[in-house]
């Protein structure tokens, strides 16, 4: 039998895996399975597949939490941003290895992956105080997910058990927008700060605060109207590093608008100026906003100074990344095709701005339906109401 019981909850799977090239010896591979019998047998149907299919790679007795240390080092280090990178080995540290790490890779099963999820959102939080928000232990689900499949495609496991694993499923929250009647109350409010300009840009654009942070002269071109977002600031331990942007579809050419254009031909002037003043030459590789010497703008004075405005001009609190998503949702109702919404956000492809705005869709719709009776209606008008008169003479 291929599938024998050791003890209780334990099974011990065996296959025949051809012979050994120099002697000829037949082998065999050997496999203890915790859990039913069923798991055993799905396991063992797993490994007929890949021996059939030329994909067999005997496993090595590694445990998860091995495998995402690996996954961490190799792969996430070389392949993600600096951020999403922190982000991954902060929660794989702190909450998948503690929980799922000493099972082996080849062992796991996805109600094991269930049961984790059902006690985080109870009891996961470190400081054991309850349990992780549905949208948190949905990002392990994603983190695990991602981790497993780079284990099948360099052939450590044969499937992704999490791919049958159900996550649980975090409500919406509402995005926090500038209402459009409060814009230029906002924008009144900002001149009394240094940030003017950058406001304006973060809002007529949709950028975020690394990219305008990152921003220079020589990306911008004002008699073209467009900047090019090809670096963005990034702060960690205190000290302003320039990094590439977080994806190559964040890579990207934005257009300017005639008055944001304006506003940056008179701002460079003055910037220049100044520097002049100060002993120190123009150049095109100046960040466009920055210290007079030049020096970055520190993100989280910028922040905290966007966070003063909204209070003093008594308007409902935002983040500044909000501006971001105020610039969208306002084309959107516009009636801008979402594709070049996804353009100008640097979006990976428009399903993420479709699900990211979906809250702008319904009126969106309702509008496209309005737009069309009233198109058909125009250029058939003289038919629609010859047909429309019929239909009355026939009714009477």
């Amino acid at each position: 039998m291929p599938v024998r019981k050791r003890s209780k909850g334990s099974w011990e799977i065996y296959l025949d895996i051809g012979s050994d090239p120099m002697t000829g010896k037949r082998l065999r591979h050997y496999e203890t399975i915790k859990g039913s019998k069923k798991f055993a047998k799905q396991r063992l149907a797993e490994l007929e597949v890949s021996i059939e299919k030329g994909s067999y790679v005997k496993p090595r007795r590694i445990t998860l939490a091995e495998w995402l240390s690996n996954w961490l080092n190799g792969y996430v280090s070389t392949n993600c941003g600096i951020r999403t990178a922190q982000s991954y080995h902060s929660e794989v540290r702190c909450h998948l290895i503690p929980a799922l790490g000493a099972i082996p890779l080849t062992h796991l099963q996805p109600q094991q992956l269930q049961n984790y999820y059902a006690h985080a959102l109870s009891h996961g939080r470190i400081d054991g105080k309850g349990g992780l928000s549905a949208r948190t232990v949905q990002y392990h689900h994603r983190i695990l997910s991602e981790a497993l499949n780079h284990a099948v495609k360099i052939g450590l496991l044969v499937r992704n058990v999490a791919e049958v694993a159900d996550p649980p499923h975090p409500e919406r929250r509402n995005m926090a927008t500038l209402a459009l009647e409060d814009i230029p109350k906002f924008l009144k409010a900002t001149q009394e700060t240094p940030y003017y300009v950058l406001f304006y840009t973060a809002l007529y654009t949709g950028m975020r605060l690394g990219e305008i942070l990152g921003l220079r002269w020589c990306d911008v071109d004002l008699d073209m109207a467009f900047l090019s977002v090809v670096q963005t600031l990034y702060k960690r331990s205190g000290v302003c590093k320039m990094l590439n942007p977080k994806s190559s579809h964040s890579r990207r050419r934005i257009a300017l608008s005639s008055s944001l254009v304006l506003l940056l031909r008179e701002y460079q002037a003055e910037q220049q100026t100044q520097r002049i003043l100060l002993g120190k030459l123009p150049s095109d590789t100046d960040l466009v906003f920055s210290h007079l010497d030049g020096k970055p703008l520190d993100p989280g004075v910028v922040s905290h100074t966007f966070a003063k405005v909204l209070k003093k001009a008594r308007l409902p609190h935002i983040r500044f990344h909000d501006l971001r998503h105020t610039h969208a949702t306002l084309l959107l109702k516009r009636g801008i095709h979402p594709k070049i919404v996804s353009e100008r956000l640097g979006h990976a492809n428009i399903v993420i701005t479709l699900d990211t705005y979906s809250h702008v869709l319904p009126g969106l719709q309702e509008r496209a339906a309005e737009h069309f009776d009233d198109l058909v209606t125009r250029e058939n008008g003289g038919k629609m109401a010859a047909r429309s008169s019929d239909l009355a003479s026939m009714g009477r």
